[in-house]
């Protein structure tokens, strides 16, 4: 029997950690990862499993020096903090094993601070290391031949996760897209073929949740709709369920802009009460979308604000991914992408810069150009050379960017165009279903005025900048004067947790006392 520790990094402040709003909420963390409590389940049970999300929780080094095996798993942006947890095992002596997907694009990153780096996927290859470890005849690198069929993929071990730690609950669906955007590792780690699960798998999935107390749940499928037919079939069961439940869950989650062509599919999705979707815009301008191949963002069927709009008038709320640093851009690519998140009523906005990911067709193409440079990476937040502007020129205006898109009032003035102007109905499944059953409906509202209220206390009492907290009150007063109700209330209010978030994030940008993020 193997004593096992498997360790989710800590990340740095991004755009998805909501770790400055995490305090109002009384949470320690956005969702749960994915890896280590799906490794667990992989994981036969005659073996000890311990499981240790940094984000919740401090690393107990001395715990994971007495283990046999000790694992770490981690994306992109927690390469850093992954280097040193391995620093420290290694000092200690510990039995280290990688995986995830930044080892998967850049295997030689941590040299020989790894034992054994598991490359990809690793439903297969996971219970297989672990009877090679018991015969001892463990390999340096394991691989799967094949993709993972999801349809044989267990459900996660929640139970060895502090769940009451967590914002929101956290489903895959399916794994793989298939487009060719050139600066994206999806088709890398995944593939392009979309792989699901059985609607039996994602109903147990929610159940465990739900029984955890998880009402809002974050769909982490890197592109929900890629495979139509089949997530069609996916959202039906999801109503259904939904219906047989009085509605338990509310769900947020990430697709493509074809989304918008889809009427029928925009439908489902609302009735399965998925009040907002992420989409990665990347460019108004179709040549920069030409250039990295993300030709799904210019096919007929209208302007992308226009499909934006679309999605929008379904009630679902779209949070849309910007890209600066295409070789078509040039220095008006700042405000050009300020004045479209203003058009569009893009509440939440996540700007990035372009960055060249190992193993991608953007990485291959620029390092044959000699445009990459990693040795300044940590100064300007990316480590490509851009084309019609310099690096400095880039990360000054990306950032410059941010703060004005999460200036008080810009931001507040694209909510209240979405929130008021349109007056979306988030959480559209639910409000159906409370106004055919009046005594849940009352109940449940009763628990989201509270949260509402709630939550603006805390940002009251927590937030020490007196005019941020005086914009909070009256934004939130204003609304309540055009659109008392609970779903919204409850909504509005996250957003101002999250503004507070951005605003936060925008001050360590501009700081420049640290490496600079890159918040894409």
């Amino acid at each position: 029997m193997a004593d096992i520790v498997l360790i989710n990094p800590k990340f740095e402040i991004s755009f998805w950690g909501l770790s400055e709003a995490l305090p109002f909420l009384r949470k320690r963390c956005a969702i749960p990862t994915s890896a280590l409590p799906l490794l667990a389940a992989l994981t036969p049970r005659e073996h000890q499993v311990t499981l240790i999300d940094e984000n919740v929780e401090p690393i107990d080094f001395d715990r994971c020096a007495r283990a046999d095996i000790v694992g770490v798993s981690g994306m992109v942006v927690q390469r850093g903090r992954m280097r040193e947890i391995l620093v420290e095992l290694k000092r200690r002596g510990a039995y280290v094993v990688v995986g995830g997907p930044w080892i998967t694009v850049n295997e030689t990153y941590f040299g020989d601070l790894v034992d054994v780096a598991f490359i990809g996927e690793a439903e297969e290859t996971w219970p297989r290391f672990l009877s090679d470890w018991q015969q001892g005849k463990t390999a340096a690198r394991y691989e799967q031949a094949e993709k993972t069929d999801m349809t044989r993929v267990p459900a996660p071990r929640l139970d060895l996760l502090k769940m009451n730690r967590y914002a929101f609950g956290s489903v895959q669906f399916s794994r793989g897209c298939p487009f060719e955007c050139e600066f994206c590792d999806i088709i890398v780690v995944f593939g392009r073929r979309p792989r699901l699960k059985t609607p039996q798998q994602i109903i147990a999935e929610l159940e465990d949740l739900r029984r955890y107390g998880m009402p809002m749940v974050f769909i982490v499928d890197d592109n929900l709709i890629g495979n139509k037919k089949a997530i069609k079939v996916l959202l039906r069961h999801v109503i259904a369920w939904q219906e047989e439940n009085g509605y338990p869950l509310s769900f947020m989650t990430e697709a493509s802009i074809d989304l918008a062509d889809d009427p029928e599919l925009m439908e489902l999705m609302a009735k399965a009460n998925v009040g907002s979707v992420f989409v990665g815009i990347e460019s108004t301008n179709e040549s920069s979308l030409r250039e990295v191949k993300k030709l799904q963002n210019i096919r007929r069927g209208g302007t992308i604000a226009e499909k934006i709009g679309r999605i929008q008038k379904a009630d679902i709320e779209v949070f849309g991914g910007l890209i600066v640093g295409f070789d078509n851009d040039d220095e008006s690519v700042f405000a050009n992408h300020r004045h479209f998140a203003d058009a569009a009523r893009l509440s939440i906005a996540m700007v990035g810069m372009l960055s060249a990911i190992p193993k991608t067709p953007l990485y291959k193409r620029l390092a044959a150009e000699g445009r990459l440079d990693e040795s300044d990476e940590l100064k300007y937040g990316t480590n490509v050379t851009p084309a019609q502007m310099s690096r400095e020129r880039l990360s000054r205006g990306y950032v410059d960017l941010m703060g004005e898109l999460y200036e008080p009032q810009a931001f507040f003035e694209r909510l209240d165009a979405l929130f008021v102007e349109q007056r979306i109905v988030l959480d559209n499944g639910w409000q159906k279903y409370a106004a055919q059953h009046p005594w849940k409906r009352r109940g449940r509202h009763f628990g989201f005025w509270l949260q509402a209220y709630g939550l603006m206390g805390a940002l009251m009492l927590g937030v020490r900048d007196p005019s941020l907290r005086r914009i909070y009150f009256r934004q939130f007063r204003q609304f309540m004067r055009t659109r008392p109700t609970a779903v919204m209330a409850r909504a509005y209010a996250l957003r101002c947790a999250i503004h507070f978030h951005m605003h936060q994030l925008v001050r360590v940008l501009r700081s420049g006392d640290r490496a600079l993020l890159n918040t894409y």
